[in-house]
């Protein structure tokens, strides 16, 4: 008879984290859930408050915290450059002190760590589609060095303690994700332009728009982080995303004609180290445990609007 797993998620009240929760829990596990609700949002989680075998825990990991479990998923740090640059200290915390917190936990009870780590560890890459064996291009004392750097400290972290403690790590580098239970003000550009473009706003294009991202619909990676989870004898790192490109431009006019609006597009500065270009190699993920995304973008935008529908 199958026994049950007890599994943490860090900052399982966010946009990804409250998904996976839902999964897990679909799968058959028990779940404890822990957000410090900065990024967060309890409503994420509601409907899974009543399940007998979840459980919900306020509480920032950069504070130790003693529990038993067979399992972490940590994806507790702010992920947008909103918010990881509204605190950066905080931000820097998370891949450190909080990484270091997860990672004694799994020591002490033996449990399997997966770590979401983000493409922006690649920073703004001189190698396109990005693969794991590139060192990336970060500036390290940028405006976006508190996220990029916190990032690429947690992910030597990890290989730390699995090479002096044997702590069994995964790594997961996450290109670009966008669904269901996005916040409003994310600041991120699938939901500013869904938001925009729900409300008849202008949208807000940095740069020429030219510049790419590659977006994978939150249900496809929920499914290549469990199966990374799984599969034995792998430590990672490995990109989950969607190997396909699109241009700001692309992106924006497809969000104008699926929501009917009649907004139209403004132009405003790129960004300090704002990456030109973001395409994941998923060559290794297809090749360990036979992963691909399924969801096109067309269809994950389509989702996507109609939850923002709702919300606002």
């Amino acid at each position: 008879m199958k026994t049950k797993k007890t599994i943490l998620v860090t900052g399982g009240a966010g946009f990804i984290g409250s998904h996976l929760c839902e999964f897990l829990l679909k799968k058959g596990n028990v779940v404890i859930c822990v957000d410090n609700l900065f990024t967060g949002n309890k409503e994420n989680i509601k409907h899974l408050l009543d399940n007998k075998d979840f459980e919900f825990i306020r509480h920032d990991i950069t504070i130790p915290l003693t529990l038993e479990v067979d399992q972490i998923y940590n994806l507790a740090c702010p992920a947008s450059p909103v918010h990881y640059q509204y605190n950066p200290i905080k931000t820097i915390k998370m891949g450190t002190i909080g990484m270091i917190n997860m990672l004694g936990l799994a020591k002490r009870t033996n449990a399997r760590i997966l770590q979401a780590s983000t493409s922006e560890v690649y920073g703004d890459p001189i190698e396109h589609p990005q693969k794991e064996s590139y060192w990336g291009n970060v500036n390290p004392i940028g405006p976006r060095s508190c996220y990029d750097e916190g990032k690429r400290v947690a992910e030597s972290l990890c290989f730390a303690y699995h090479w002096q403690n044997d702590v069994d790590i995964r790594i997961i580098r996450i290109f670009n994700t966008y669904g269901p239970n996005m916040a409003l003000n994310d600041g991120r550009v699938v939901s500013n332009f869904i938001v925009q473009a729900l409300r008849g706003e202008d949208l807000t294009i940095f740069g020429d728009g030219k510049q790419t991202r590659s977006f994978c619909y939150v249900n496809d990676l929920i499914e290549g982080m469990y199966a990374a989870m799984e599969k034995d004898d792998f430590t990672g790192p490995v990109n989950l995303g969607n190997p396909i490109e699109n241009t700001m431009l692309e992106l924006a006019n497809t969000i104008i004609k699926l929501t009917g609006s009649k907004s139209k597009l403004c132009y405003d500065d790129l960004p300090k180290d704002d990456p030109t270009r973001r395409n994941p190699d998923i060559t290794l993920a297809k090749k360990e445990f036979g992963w691909s995304p399924k969801v096109d973008l067309e269809n994950g935008l389509k989702k996507t609007i109609e939850y923002f529908k709702r919300v606002i």
